[in-house]
Formats: C-alpha cells, sequence, structure tokens
C-alpha cells in the first residue's frame, strides 16, 4: 500500500511517514507544497493520498485544491485530508468531489495512532470518514428549507452517524437501538431528501451533501 503525504510542516510530515511505515505502508513520496503534491501523485501513482489543507504556496486551501484535482483525474483515488479547522465548506466539496474513499480529520483530535491507521484504511476500502466535529458542524448550520427539518430526531442523529462512514450495525450499536430500526430510518431520510437508489452512488454520503448543497 503506498502512500504519497502533502504536509509543510516538517515535524508532522516527518511524524506521518513514521507511523504509516509502522503500520506497514510504504511511503511512495512526500511534498511540502501543493505542486510539488501534484507532481508526485502524477508520478507516483499511489494507492492513498494524505494531505494537508492548508499548504504553500497560498498557505489557504491549496491542498484541498490539490486533492480535488487528483480526484478529477483519478477518482477511484482514496483521499483523506487534515485540518486544524472545522470548515463546513471543505467537507462539501470534499464529500461533492466524490463520495467514495474520501475522509476529513482534524489534526487535534487525532489521539489514537490505531484508530488513526484504520480511518486511513477503510477510506482505502472506499469509505467515507468524516470527523464526527466536522459533521455536527455541517447539520448544526442555519437551513435555507425544511428538508432536514422534516425528519425526526432520532432520525437526524442516524444522519449525523452516517456522514461519519458508520455502517447500520455501527449505529445500532451506538445508539442502542435494533438493526432493522437503523434500516428503517435510513429507509425514511432518503425519501426525505428525495435520494433515489443509484448502482453508481454512495446513499449515505449523498444524504448529506444533498443537505449541505440546498
Amino acid at each position: 500500500m503506498r502512500v504519497v503525504i502533502g504536509e509543510d510542516q516538517v515535524l508532522m510530515r516527518e511524524g506521518l511517514q513514521l507511523v504509516l511505515q509502522r503500520a506497514g505502508f510504504t511511503i511512495a513520496g512526500a511534498a511540502g507544497d501543493a505542486p510539488g503534491l501534484l507532481r508526485l501523485v502524477r508520478e507516483q501513482r499511489p494507492d492513498l493520498v494524505v494531505a494537508d489543507i492548508r499548504m504553500p504556496p497560498g498557505h489557504a486551501d491549496d491542498g484541498l485544491r490539490a486533492a480535488l484535482q487528483l480526484r478529477v483525474e483519478r477518482p477511484e483515488l482514496p483521499v483523506i485530508v487534515l485540518s486544524q479547522h472545522v470548515k463546513r465548506r471543505y467537507a462539501t466539496e470534499l464529500l461533492e468531489a466524490g463520495s467514495r474513499g474520501v475522509g476529513y480529520l482534524l489534526k487535534q483530535r487525532i489521539a489514537d495512532v490505531d484508530t488513526f491507521v484504520g480511518d486511513l484504511r477503510r477510506v482505502m476500502n472506499g469509505e467515507t470518514v468524516v470527523d464526527p466535529v466536522v459533521v455536527a458542524a455541517m447539520l448544526d448550520r442555519p437551513r435555507a428549507d425544511d428538508l432536514v427539518g422534516g425528519l425526526t430526531g432520532r432520525q437526524r442523529e442516524v444522519l449525523a452517524l452516517m456522514a461519519e462512514g458508520r455502517s447500520n450495525a455501527a449505529i445500532a450499536d451506538a445508539l442502542v437501538i435494533a438493526e432493522k430500526s437503523v434500516a428503517r430510518h435510513t429507509s425514511h431520510i432518503y425519501e426525505q431528501l428525495g435520494i433515489d437508489q443509484s448502482e453508481q452512488d454512495h446513499r449515505r454520503v449523498l444524504a448529506v451533501v444533498r443537505y449541505l448543497a440546498r
């Protein structure tokens, strides 16, 4: 499993390399700026990209822009972006660029290496991983319509856990309800948000993206 890292802070970049190497990943390259990240990924064609959102040369959202460009070029490429800030716009753009194999994690909340490595593997397997704090910010924003407002409190809880990439079984455990109840809630969520079944799209993520885009 070959990984390219995009991180401008030297200590963070070196730390990521050590953590991933110890977990069995092969570091295909590490870049300190967005242009370098694009170049490395195009040359090395890794299995996963881990990138900071804020990178040179602009020190704004250059890392995110690079990740989005790479997803355009290789829609199947798993990408995890790291940030020190909760930005609904960043999460929305990342999810809208493709609902499979993406992650948005907050640096300051990564306290468990095993969980972090597990999240990387989940993304590589096509799942979506979004920090719960980001999900809460996404769901709590003022709404222009009443789509999500039409959901029950329990359905909103299910929707938040869906956005974190959790399975029905994991949601059932978290809410202490039956898995069949979770399936029923998700069905009602899709119906309320107008999301039809499709082989190409990941309805669990689209449920959140549809809400955010309105």
